[in-house]
């Protein structure tokens, strides 16, 4: 019984994650075309400031509906694990995103066009959503640690 409850609560916590992700990734992959295709910024570059926009959506949503039930050990301490999880994220999301439009690239014989680079920015942001979801679940906000009789 003691496994169910965890496992409900844990889905519970698992889907108002991916209903924040989802919105994150629209704006994401928004201002990432944005940035891209219209603005002519580089690929890279386009990730990088794309995750930093929908970071805002991601920590409000997350902080005031995901993870209320959490400890808040203050604000400033939890932004900064917030920060620095998502500058191992980002980083990770467009390490991901250049080695995979190199790949797409060396596949297809010639410069990846929107449709592959999207691709790639999709499996990114798909593999970086599970590190995400893990390191806040676990560091960033945390559930109290039990308090001593």
């Amino acid at each position: 019984m003691k496994n169910d409850s965890r496992l409900r609560r844990l889905a519970s916590v698992g889907s108002r994650f991916l209903v924040v992700g989802a919105l994150s990734t629209l704006i994401e992959i928004g201002v990432f075309n944005l940035l891209v295709y219209v603005m002519g910024v580089d690929v890279v570059w386009g990730k990088i400031i794309a995750s930093l926009v929908a970071l805002v959506n991601a920590y409000i949503g997350n902080r005031e509906w995901t993870f209320k039930h959490r400890d808040r050990r203050g604000r400033v301490n939890e932004l900064v694990l917030f920060l620095i999880t998502n500058a191992v994220c980002t980083g990770l999301g467009a390490l991901l995103l250049w080695l995979g439009v190199l790949g797409a690239s060396a596949i297809l014989g010639r410069d990846a066009g929107p449709f592959a680079v999207n691709f790639v920015n999709l499996v990114s942001i798909a593999i970086v959503v599970l590190v995400r979801f893990a390191l806040y679940h676990g560091i960033v906000f945390r559930v109290a640690p039990p308090k001593q009789p």
